[in-house]
Parts: structure tokens; C-alpha cells; sequence
């Protein structure tokens, strides 16, 4: 036991960078320190040093991933699986293939493919299924299963139940006679294959019949589809570009602190207007604010009414940056204000907000103006939001693209502009 740890260990510690950029390594990261740890501290192997090492783990506990943190992770990848319209058999292999009938470029491709084990399959269905989400479950069960058939591994009864519940009768039998085979001491595993067996007698058509398994629409977004597209495509829609009213240009909006320094606009969509702007910050302008906003990073809210609440269609960590904190952010304050020739100043406009999306983190389709009078924004006394303006503050391998969903375009994230 532990040396398969060891060398699970070794393996995720090659290369720090690769392993915070690539979500499956990320996940099984947090797994390992989250449960995996939890696991050789209470074995029975570890017995002759217990005290010690239960000391040395309750003194890091508060620093190591909590459940919450391994949830998350998990829902993320399966998140990741559905925008990305992701192969779950692939991603076992450590691959970002597309289900596609037709050969497509893979959307991420890690200098070196890291599996997944039965184990790690096993938790994402499981936090799916604790989710009462039996679409996931049953994909990602099912690939635990199909691995642990190779490595005779620990065997966990939590997808026969998925299939019960999803109302595939037929399967969830076969998978319970196949559980049963491999533990035949195991009471619970022969209780529900009589009761499965009495099922299929009172309802013999049930059988017959395939369940199709449907995604579910956890939020009701009637564009999610289109969203999803969008992000898909990576940002790559030449027909956008092909219109003759768009243009690159230098400009300085006749402001004075532009006149050495023009501004580089390129013009991608009308209407709505959509522009890049590019080189718009310094590479280390761009770190400044990571560094300045990272203590104070903070689960991203949404408004709800009067108030402001968590919600799993934004999943982000932001931070408020007050251009006192640093000379820096009242030069960009400025610069925004030359640029859109706004009043960048409270109660004008808001403070400079970061958001860091992290781990399979999103955004699904919004407004950014307060749809409801009494949202939070009216207390700023300034009226509604009439315009956005987004800087990248850094490059990514994969996904990362703004959807705009009734301009029916995306652009990628590119750093700095």
C-alpha cells in the first residue's frame, strides 16, 4: 500500500506547474491529500508510528484540501467533461478527446497523459451520485468499474444503486450479479439481487427497455447549448471577420495621456460592439494585480433579490482592488477612463474587480446590468451597468473564451489585452 502511494505521490510532484495547469492532475492532487493521506495515517501499516503521524497530520489538517475542495475538484471535471463535450472513457486515460464523430484536435494536450485509477473514477462518481446526478454517476461508475475488471481493485456497490434510481432495472441486476461474483459474503449485494429479480417479474417489460440517460439541466439555461457551442469552438468563427466594416486602428479618443501611446483597437462585432483592445496593460501590470488581489480572494456571489448569495453557475474566486491600494491601479483607472472617456471614479463606476476562475471554474450565460430594480447595484446610487471592460491577466492552454451568446461569437483569453 504504500509504495503504490509513494510512487502516486512521485508522479504528481514531477513538474508543479504542469500539474496546477492540467484539471485531471489537479483533481487527483487534491484527492491524494484530501482522502488518500486520511488513508495511510489510520491504516493498520501504520500503526507503529500512529501517535506520530496523527499528531503531524492534525497540525497540517488546516492547510490540507478540505471534502468541499475534493467535491469541487470533481465537479469541475465533470463540468469540464460537459462544456468540452469530453469522452469520460479518455479522460480515465488522461486525454481531452472530444465525442465527435468526425476526428477533432484534442482541446488540451498535457506533455504527458496522466489516468485516472478505478479509485479516482469511483469518487467523481460518487460525488455525482451524492449530487442525485445519475447521468454523471453512471458514466463515471461505470469507467471505475471497467478499470477495477483489470485491476481487481477494491470494489464499491455505489452504481448499481445509480442505476436503480435512474430506472434501469435490467443493469443494475446484471451489475449486482457482477459485485456478488467478486464478494459473495457481501448481504447487501444478495439482497438487491432478489430484489431486483422480484422487480423484473412484476414488470417484465422493463427488461426490454434501454433508459436513455439525459444530462441534467441543473439551471435551466435555455441557451446552454449555444453557450457550450461557443466555448467549443474555441473562439475560431472566421465568418465574423469577413465583414468589411471591421477595422484595426490606433486610437487616442483625443486624450492627452494617449497622444505617445495610442491605443490598438481591433473591432470584432457591431452589435452588440464588441472591441479588443491590445497590449492594453504590461505584462507586469498584470502580475502587480494578480499579487494585490490574491489575499484577498474570496468565493465570487451573484445577486439574489436585495442580497447577494453563492451560486454553482458562477464558479470563481474575486477580489475588489481600491485604486488606494496601489499607485499602479490608479494609473490603469486612468487609463480606462482615457479609453472609454467615463468617469472611472466611485459612485461612476465600480472598483477593479479580479476574478480568478481557477479549476474548472465558469461563468454560464448573464447579464452584467441588474436585471431587477432591487438589485445591489441601485444602491450605488450611480444607475445601472452601461458597459464592461475585461482585461486578460493571463493566457491559458484550453478553454478560458467569453461566449456571447446572442452575438454568436467567442473570444479566446489572451494575455494583456
Amino acid at each position: 500500500m504504500f509504495l503504490r502511494f509513494y510512487e502516486k505521490i512521485r508522479a504528481l510532484h514531477r513538474g508543479v506547474d504542469k500539474t496546477v495547469a492540467n484539471p485531471l492532475l489537479a483533481y487527483a492532487l487534491i484527492k491524494r491529500l484530501q482522502s488518500d493521506w486520511l488513508n495511510v495515517v489510520y491504516s493498520m501499516e501504520a500503526s507503529e508510528n500512529s501517535q506520530a503521524l496523527k499528531n503531524d497530520y492534525r497540525r497540517l489538517e488546516g492547510v490540507l484540501p478540505a471534502f468541499e475542495d475534493l467535491e469541487g475538484a470533481a465537479r469541475a471535471v465533470m463540468r469540464l467533461q460537459d462544456v468540452y463535450s469530453l469522452s469520460v472513457k479518455d479522460l480515465a486515460k488522461g486525454r481531452f478527446r472530444r465525442n465527435s464523430n468526425v476526428p477533432l484536435a484534442d482541446v488540451y494536450s498535457p506533455g504527458q497523459d496522466f489516468p485516472l485509477s478505478a479509485d479516482d473514477c469511483f469518487q467523481i462518481g460518487k460525488v455525482a451520485y451524492d449530487m442525485e446526478d445519475y447521468y454523471h454517476c453512471i458514466l463515471w461508475m461505470e469507467e471505475a468499474a471497467s478499470l477495477f475488471r483489470v485491476s481487481y481493485g477494491n470494489w464499491n456497490i455505489e452504481d448499481e444503486g445509480s442505476l436503480e434510481d435512474a430506472g434501469n432495472i435490467s443493469h443494475a441486476l446484471s451489475l449486482s450479479q457482477e459485485f456478488l461474483h467478486y464478494d459473495p459474503s457481501n448481504k447487501r449485494m444478495a439482497r438487491n439481487v432478489l430484489k431486483y429479480e422480484k422487480l423484473l417479474v412484476a414488470k417484465p417489460n422493463d427488461e426490454s427497455e434501454e433508459v436513455a440517460l439525459q444530462r441534467p439541466n441543473v439551471t435551466h439555461i435555455e441557451t446552454r447549448d449555444t453557450y457550450e457551442w461557443l466555448c467549443q469552438t474555441l473562439g475560431s468563427q472566421p465568418s465574423h471577420y469577413e465583414s468589411p466594416m471591421l477595422s484595426c486602428s490606433f486610437e487616442t479618443n483625443g486624450d492627452p495621456l494617449l497622444f505617445l501611446q495610442p491605443l490598438k483597437r481591433e473591432v470584432v462585432h457591431l452589435k452588440p460592439y464588441l472591441a479588443l483592445y491590445h497590449d492594453f496593460v504590461s505584462d507586469n501590470e498584470a502580475e502587480t494585480i494578480k499579487a494585490l488581489a490574491a489575499p484577498w480572494l474570496q468565493r465570487s456571489v451573484v445577486a439574489s433579490g436585495e442580497k447577494q448569495q453563492e451560486a454553482d453557475y458562477r464558479i470563481s474566486k474575486s477580489a475588489w482592488l481600491k485604486d488606494t491600494l496601489d499607485p499602479m491601479i490608479l494609473a490603469l483607472d486612468r487609463r480606462i477612463a482615457a479609453l472609454t472617456a467615463l468617469n472611472t471614479q466611485p459612485p461612476y463606476a465600480e472598483y477593479l474587480q479580479v476574478v480568478n476562475y481557477g479549476l474548472g471554474g465558469h461563468y454560464e450565460p448573464h447579464f452584467d446590468h441588474a436585471t431587477s430594480r432591487k438589485s445591489p447595484l441601485y444602491r450605488l446610487k450611480s444607475g445601472n451597468r452601461i458597459a464592461t471592460l475585461m482585461i486578460y491577466l493571463s493566457s491559458v492552454e484550453a478553454g478560458g473564451s467569453t461566449a456571447f451568446i446572442y452575438a454568436n461569437l467567442s473570444i479566446p483569453a489572451v494575455k494583456v489585452r
